[in-house]
């Protein structure tokens, strides 16, 4: 009798029998495995390094009054009139400054800077981890043409498993329900092979790393 079984089928069939086998992991050790060559660079370093490469700009503060002085230099030499931050600790420490701001998303299309903090830095490979569990939701990361975010050397980790176990350790069972990796700003070479930044989202991208 000719088989008219369809090769979908088989497929299914085979899927389902691999499915109800119980075999042992043969790579139980595999998130153990080191991804990246040995690096003695403190993290810092290391993290800068890999930012740079990719187009990030990175600026290290000692303290507040650091990070205030340099933003207010930066607003004047790139003319930034409109900065939206609608995080309550950033806006705690821009409020103690005098540092002026948009709260609400009041004309959120003449938007020219996004303020955010964020989850963790990955050193590795300079990606900067955000989640929607922040005020900041998933717009202001996103739409204006700048995004400024301000990190603690405390949040810097090598990986991004270390990462993920920095929010699994503050949220808990509470995970966001967006995590992202950005690495450096929205980009394309889609059309003519040509390199277009802030194709889909900021085109600079700034990280300011305070002490603490």
């Amino acid at each position: 009798m000719r088989d008219i079984t369809t090769s979908k089928e088989k497929l299914l069939k085979k899927i389902r029998k691999a499915l109800l086998e119980k075999r042992d992991n043969p790579y139980p050790n595999l998130e153990d495995l080191p991804h990246y060559p040995a690096n003695d660079e403190l993290l810092e370093v290391l993290f800068a390094q890999e930012f740079t490469a990719v187009s990030g700009q990175f600026v290290f503060c000692e303290d507040e009054l650091q990070f205030i002085e340099t933003l207010l230099n930066l607003a004047d030499q790139h003319k930034w009139h409109k900065i939206y931050c609608w995080e309550p600790a950033l806006q705690d420490i821009l409020t103690r400054y005098d540092y002026p701001f948009f709260k609400t998303d009041k004309d959120f299309e003449q938007a020219e800077v996004g303020f955010t903090l964020c989850e963790a830095l990955i050193a590795r490979n300079g990606s900067i981890l955000l989640s929607s569990a922040s005020m900041a939701g998933r717009r202001l990361s996103i739409y204006p043409p700048i995004h400024i975010v301000l990190a603690y050397t405390s949040q810097l980790v090598p990986d991004l498993k270390d990462g993920f176990k920095l929010i699994k350790s503050k949220y808990g069972n509470g995970l966001p329900s967006m995590v992202t990796a950005v690495t450096g700003p929205s980009r394309t070479a889609d059309i003519e092979k040509t390199l277009v930044l802030g194709a889909h989202g900021p085109k600079e991208l700034f990280v300011f790393l305070l002490d603490g």
